[in-house]
This record gives C-alpha cells, structure tokens and sequence, in this order.
C-alpha cells in the first residue's frame, strides 16, 4: 500500500451533493502542433462538486481525436454528463478510497476520473481549511518551470516564437521533434541559447530503425529524450536506453502504477512524466510518484496543457520531492487568450508558486468560465 491510500481513507465521509459540468472552449495564442496533429484552441470540461459551503474543482482535459491519446472532449462530456455525473449526484462516500473504487467501476477512461477525483480532493481540503498541498504533506516550495513549444515550419518560425516566450525567463528548453525535423531543430536551439538545458519530445513518432537519430543527439548534451516510440514499445526504449547516455522519459507510455512498474522494471526509462489527466488523479499521480522513488527513477509533472485548473492541480504536485526537473506548466498567459483562474499562473524569475489558501489556493472566475461556456448541465439528488 502507498502513503496516499492511507491518506484516501483517513479523509473521512464526502457528500457529492451537487456537481456541475461546464464544456469550455477558449482559443490559444497560436497553434500547438506535434508530431501527430494541430490545435488551435483548447476545449474541456470543468467539474464543480458542491456541498454546503465547500467545492472542488476538477477538470478533463483531453485533446481532440489522434492528437494526444484516442480519448476527446466529446466522449468525455458524453461519459460525464449521460452516465457518471448522474450516477455521482447525491452519494456520499465514506471516504476518498471509496470513491475512487467506484469511479474506476464505472469511469471508461483516465480523463473523465480526473475530473471527479480531483474535484472531490479539493472538497475534501477546502471543508479541512487546508491546502491541497498541506494534505498531501508536501514541501511548501516553488516549483522551477520550464518552456515548451510544438512544432514549426521552418527554423524561422521556431525561432520567432521562442522568442516571443522569451526563453531565458524559463529555466529548461523543450522542443517537439518529429522524424526529419530533430537533429537540426536542436543543434540550432543549442546555437542561440547556449547553455540552456534542452530536451526534445518525440510523443513516439519513432521507431527501431531511427536509433542514429537518437544516437547523434545523444552527442549534444541534451536533458532527456522524452517519448521516442510509441506507447507500448517498452522493449525498443529498454534497447536504445542501453546505448545512449542521454536518459530516456516515458510519458504516453505511463498511464498507470503498473506501466511504471513495468517500464522500471524493463529499464525502458531513466526518469517518468507525470500527467494527472493521462493516469486519472492526484491518487494514481501520487501512487506513481512513490514508485519510482522507490526505484530511484525521477520524476517530473508534464502537462497537456490543461487550463488553470488542471495546471494548478499539477502545480501542486511539482513540489513533490520526487519531482527533480522543471514542471511543464506554464503561465496562464503563455497558452490561451483567456483563462479560469483568479490570479492567473505567473511566472518569477523562472518560478512558479503554489498557493498556500484551501485547496487549489486558486479560485476559478466564475464570470470567465461563463463567458467560454458551450454548455452547462447541473446534477443534484
């Protein structure tokens, strides 16, 4: 057993006495291409759970089809609002442990738990008076940052918009690669900001037989490689992982406690991305977290990005000792025309700080999460 479970189950009863779910859409600064797809603006589902005077906010954040994972906004504000809100309105729990067990009975995928289990831990702070970060006994530190940028068409276009996110504001580099645009891409990074740690994310465009590739980046020094095969192609990273200096980190391929330990166990990887939205909540994330400590494997909190919501609920756990490199959130502002928060994510000095009030210690503007409202549907007993 993990020290969350115990946790889970000392939290005591939780009322779902009424949840609210919001479809959002707000539009991004720019699109955000990878090797697999584009989007151009940023839809998910906020949840609300309510009771008394405590609330929680959760959210999925899902990605349309292909781009991320085979899950989208509209399966998961389908399975929210027809089958597992529904089902939630009313219940009480005896306590965060049982709650989980029967969100994993009836939820179909990781990116509609999430917005429920984290929802439901943030009630459980807030009727505390604590932090999220208090409760889950975590360091009260700022959470160093780092930036990272999709794909462009050309080394021109790369460059411009690194330098609008003004690079030296951030304390880690990380750019997309896709096969054709890799060696080059981070040779030219390396040229303009000499010195600043880089990594480079594959989001498993590769295969076997592109090993020279990863072999001659491996000559340049670069942080990790992060994703370079496909999500379950543990023995091809285990096999390039043997013969490269550079560590290896899995993300896509760590959906869960058990891929953790299989990969770990494979020697796939030499450090694991933590995303709250692709392994279902703050339980799994932390149960994850343990893990690899265990193991000696570090790990960091990536992101999809999410909107102010799930970037908070990450921020939250990149103070977590296990976390040894720059978290992937980002300023509010560094993403979207628009976000939910109040105050928005800022970055200092290449910092980010996790709040000390109940909860998140964000609140989210109930005004702007209307404004960027496509439909709302409230569920009570």
């Amino acid at each position: 057993m993990f020290a969350v479970d115990e946790l889970a189950r000392r939290t005591g009863p939780i009322r779902l006495a009424r949840l609210e779910a919001s479809r959002v859409e707000i539009a991004m600064h720019e699109p955000f291409r990878i090797s697999s797809g584009t989007v151009a603006s940023k839809e998910a589902v906020i949840v609300c759970i309510r009771d008394g005077e405590s609330l929680g906010w959760g959210e999925s954040s899902a990605m349309p089809g292909g781009f991320y994972s085979s899950e989208t906004p509209d399966g998961c504000w389908h399975e929210l609002t027809a089958t597992l809100l529904p089902a939630l309105a009313g219940r009480t729990f005896t306590d965060l442990a049982a709650l989980d067990g029967f969100l994993r009975e009836r939820a179909t995928t990781p990116f509609v738990r999430v917005a429920v289990e984290t929802a439901a831990w943030e009630l459980a702070a807030r009727a505390r008076g604590q932090s999220l970060r208090a409760l889950f006994g975590l360091p009260d530190r700022a959470v160093p940052s780092g930036l990272a940028v999709g794909l462009y068409d050309d080394l021109s276009g790369l460059r411009a918009a690194l330098e609008r996110y003004r690079p030296r504001d951030y304390l880690r580099l990380k750019i997309k690669i896709t096969r054709g645009d890799d060696i080059a891409l981070a040779q030219a990074v390396q040229d303009w900001w000499p010195g600043m740690p880089l990594s480079v994310d594959a989001n498993g465009d590769y295969a076997r037989d592109d090993f020279p590739v990863f072999e001659a980046l491996d000559r340049s020094g670069l942080v990790m490689f992060e994703q370079p095969f496909g999500k379950r192609d543990l023995e091809t990273s285990a096999a390039l992982q043997r013969i490269v200096r550079t560590p290896i980190c899995l993300d896509e391929s760590v959906d869960s406690v058990e891929a953790a330990a299989r990969a770990i166990a494979l020697r796939s990887c030499r450090i694991v991305n933590v995303k709250l939205q692709r392994v279902g909540g703050f339980l799994d994330a932390l149960r994850i977290m343990e893990a690899c400590a265990e193991s000696g494997v570090p790990v960091w909190m990536g992101t999809m990005p999410e909107l102010g919501v799930g970037a908070a609920q990450a921020l939250v756990l990149a103070s977590h000792p296990a976390c040894r490199f720059p978290t992937d959130v980002e300023p509010s502002a560094r993403w979207y025309v628009d976000d939910l928060l109040a105050p928005a994510l800022q970055l200092e000095r290449g910092y980010l700080h996790v709040p000390s009030g109940p909860g998140l210690g964000f609140t989210v503007d109930e005004r702007s999460l209307e404004r960027h409202t496509l439909d709302r549907r409230i569920f009570v007993e």
